[in-house]
């Protein structure tokens, strides 16, 4: 039987840029010095939400062998590179207490925020994706210098465009008089 593909916007709760803790895998099974197993943890580069994939920074390393392509730039050799990890073998770390949590939704101010299921903490957004929002009054100068600008712009073109044709025309009858004057000897 075949599997059939979700349609529609496919969203993770996982975002770039969050902290994560591994819970499965080869990255949980990390064991420091004296033996005590220490779960790697760090921050989300990528996500691939149909395939339900991640990639943690410095995690689950893989060498890859690049060909050298010397037409893009690209060196050959062996590249060591994060692999892709199941979403499912990572879980989002708890602000308060930095131990893996679910993830949550609430309405807070208007606004769908994430929170944490273990203490109800608020999960900061990222920011990756965020615009800096100007002031009301930068933003009513931008508009108005606009205008002015497109104007001059426009003022510019209308002057260049005569003084070419003027000057494309006294070429074109010196090289009549020219002609003119070989013709006549």
């Amino acid at each position: 039987m075949r599997k059939e593909r979700k349609r529609g916007t496919i969203r993770s709760k996982i975002k770039r840029g969050d902290q994560v803790v591994f819970v499965a895998g080869k990255e949980f099974n990390r064991y420091d010095s004296t033996g005590k197993r220490n779960a790697y943890s760090g921050k989300v580069i990528a996500v691939d939400p149909i395939k339900r994939k991640v990639k943690v920074e410095g995690a689950m390393i893989v060498k890859k062998h690049q060909k050298a392509n010397p037409q893009l730039n690209i060196e050959g050799g062996i590249l060591n590179r994060e692999a892709w990890v199941d979403v499912s073998n990572v879980a989002i770390m708890d602000p308060k207490t930095g131990e893996p949590t679910r993830i949550g939704y609430e309405l807070q101010d208007g606004k769908k925020v994430r929170i944490s299921k273990k203490s109800g903490s608020v999960i900061p957004d990222p920011g990756i994706f965020v615009k800096p929002e100007k002031d009301a009054e930068k933003a009513a100068e931008d508009t108005d210098k606009k205008p002015e600008a497109e104007e001059k712009k426009t003022e510019k073109k209308t002057e260049k465009k005569p003084a070419k044709e003027a000057a494309a025309k006294e070429e074109n009858k010196k090289e009549d008089k020219k002609e003119n004057a070989s013709e006549e000897e």
